[in-house]
């Protein structure tokens, strides 16, 4: 007997944002969905609603009206603290500004989720264990962990903060992947190699993948690829 399929990763329907109760409205979006496993590259340009985007999928916002399932949870029937235990548990971000923890050495920041989820915890532990499979994750993103395993994040270079943060979103299979602009501080050849790896990560775990850039060039990479223009109706008002 087969088992019941996954369910998408992301359905989102009739969703609107707008900062602040008077704001401009930033997502008015009718539909967009991304099915278990899939790698999507979502294109826009700046100021175009793609970080707020992610925000909303990761709980961080709430949206002002529609639905948002992420990995079969209904989102905004979650209180602020369900959503931050459902971020934590199944969702790896890799955050525009990066958002390591300056006072933690390297090491730590990448074993962070497997310290407020037990559910990433465990998959680490299947692993080989938090420390080793953080190893694994810097070493494959081009990163030596002897060598910056104890260093503070400032002590590294930008693209090493990028890589860092980015095997922290990896650590404990978490079954979304969401990518803000994960590539901008890599060169060519390492950002290639990144993406690469990153696809091989998602593959593994079977986890979907939000990849969003200014950067048409990459939309090769992925299973498919969006321009946030064509689902967005606020920016055809704009």
């Amino acid at each position: 007997m087969t088992g019941s399929p996954l369910p998408p990763a992301l359905r989102l329907s009739g969703v609107t944002f707008a900062y602040g109760p008077n704001g401009k409205t930033i997502l008015d979006i009718d539909a967009l969905s991304v099915e278990s496993g899939e790698r999507l590259f979502l294109k826009g340009a700046s100021g175009s609603g793609k970080s707020t985007l992610l925000g909303l999928i990761a709980g961080i916002l709430t949206a002002q009206t529609g639905e948002i399932e992420v990995l079969g949870e209904n989102l905004p029937a979650l209180n602020a603290a369900r959503r931050d235990a459902f971020r934590a548990a199944r969702l790896g971000v890799i955050f525009q500004m990066f958002n390591l923890l300056p006072y933690l050495p390297v090491g730590a920041n990448v074993t962070l989720p497997c310290r407020f989820s037990a559910r990433r915890a465990k998959a680490a532990d299947a692993a080989g264990g938090a420390d080793s499979e953080a190893r694994r994750l810097l070493s494959r993103l081009g990163l030596d962990p002897a060598e910056i395993w104890s260093k503070r994040s400032t002590e590294l270079s930008v693209g090493q903060q990028q890589r860092v943060a980015a095997a922290r979103a990896l650590i404990g299979r978490p079954g979304l992947i969401l990518a803000d602009e994960p590539t901008s501080a890599l060169d060519f050849d390492t950002r290639n190699a990144f993406i690469s790896l990153l696809s091989e990560e998602c593959e593994a775990a079977n986890a979907a993948l939000i990849f969003v850039s200014h950067d048409g060039s990459l939309a090769d990479h992925f299973d498919r690829a969006l321009d946030l223009s064509e689902i967005n109706r606020a920016m055809e008002r704009a």
